[in-house]
């Protein structure tokens, strides 16, 4: 299977006023701007997802429609408590493998992916992985489960897939 990590583009800073909840925060006009850049981005790696699942929270479901979009119009996009702030990384790795997809995209937010990757890269959650705002990186694993069993393929910054 390959997965792919994708961390929601800028949003709007917290505490702005107007938008007390923290899931509410949406990306901003750049955020928009630079994701759909980086979604061409993609397109130019060539590779292709069967679903992308994302968290509930507006900034993020914002980032996985840019992609889902320019990707084709009806990809596939499911949103999923389970990549909100405090959502379960091992009930998410359950829900994905149940999937069977060859190739998903995961879209969510930070510490929490790095935290993911490094699970599913090293068996614990404290490696050293940062994926910035924009950022994405592919593991590969020949069957997923919760804990040690995939490889980082890679992993790019926004400003390289930005660039492609």
């Amino acid at each position: 299977m390959e997965l792919y990590l994708l961390r929601h583009a800028i949003a709007v800073a917290r505490g702005t006023t107007g938008i007390e909840d923290d899931s509410l925060r949406p990306l901003t006009d750049k955020g928009a701007k630079k994701m759909r850049r980086i979604a061409q981005g993609m397109l130019a790696l060539r590779f292709s997802v069967d679903a992308i699942y994302s968290s509930p929270y507006v900034r993020a479901r914002q980032t996985a429609e840019i992609v889902a979009d320019a990707f084709k119009p009806h990809q596939r996009l499911e949103l999923t408590p389970h990549l909100a702030v405090a959502g379960s990384p091992r009930d998410l790795i359950e829900h994905v493998a149940r999937a069977r997809h060859d190739s998903v995209m995961l879209v969510g937010h930070e510490p929490y992916l790095s935290a993911l990757a490094s699970m599913l890269i090293a068996g614990m959650e404290h490696a050293a992985i940062t994926l910035k705002k924009g950022g994405l990186c592919k593991l590969t694993a020949p069957e997923l489960g919760y804990g040690r069993c995939a490889t980082l393929e890679w992993l790019l910054t926004p400003r390289i897939l930005a660039a492609l």
